[in-house]
């Protein structure tokens, strides 16, 4: 059995809502114990929402599937030119799920012309971006769980200041990145350059979607702002 079939198997396992042992899942799939647990930790760390830890059990929190659909060769360019741009413009655990995406999109795929081993895509992140990579696993899980964050920040001006903040949306500009939040210095929405974060980290407090504090409230901030500026124009 390929190891991308083992992982399907595994995820099929665990889907039924039930705790299941690591040895169960060895047992079952003939393998070593020491392989499922490093199989496990790469579904996680492909985004597959598993529960668990050794010697309690792991559960799938919640299905993710897809029904199969037929990709024509200009979608399939259209895919990996996204991955491509995912590898070379995101953090480490991002960069790992593109590469396990394609690597499940070219074992899977079938066609009377056989798609290419290289799509002939060079994606070259830009400095400032990469600067702020390091932020970015804490970011996504903070904008995920709600996560209030801590951050020193240090503006185009060079002025700096520390601040917690409700993340809300991460956003990537081409050349930068930049995270739509809720200031709670300053009692209103800020977008933030990632890059421009000197440290972020959390504050160990959650928070509840408040009225005119939430995703959508923001998106409407921006879009009644965009319009105040073309009547203005």
């Amino acid at each position: 059995m390929r190891r991308s079939e083992r992982l399907a198997e595994i995820v099929e396992i665990v889907r039924d809502g039930r705790l299941h042992l690591a040895r169960d899942i060895a047992d079952a799939l003939e393998v070593s114990l020491r392989t499922i647990y490093r199989d496990i930790d790469t579904l996680a760390a492909s985004g597959v929402p598993i529960d668990g830890e050794r010697g309690v059990g792991y559960i799938l929190r919640e299905p993710v599937f897809l029904p199969p659909m037929a990709l024509s060769l200009i979608e399939l360019e259209a895919l990996s030119l996204g991955m491509a741009i995912v590898q070379e413009a995101a953090d480490e655990e991002l960069q790992s799920a593109a590469r396990s995406l394609l690597g499940k999109v070219g074992d899977h795929a079938s066609n009377r012309r056989r798609a290419p081993k290289s799509w002939g895509f060079g994606v070259y992140a830009f400095e400032c971006a990469q600067e702020g990579f390091k932020h970015m696993p804490l970011l996504r899980r903070a904008i995920r769980d709600r996560m209030k964050l801590r951050i020193a920040y240090r503006s185009l001006t060079e002025q700096s200041s520390e601040r917690v903040i409700r993340p809300l949306q991460a956003d990537y500009w081409g050349r930068v990145w930049t995270c739509s939040a809720w200031c709670e210095l300053r009692g209103g929405f800020r977008a933030f350059r990632i890059d421009r974060m000197l440290t972020v980290e959390t504050t160990g407090k959650h928070f509840e979607p408040e009225p005119g504090k939430t995703i959508e409230d923001y998106l409407k901030h921006v879009d009644d702002q965009m319009e105040r500026d073309r009547v203005r124009s």
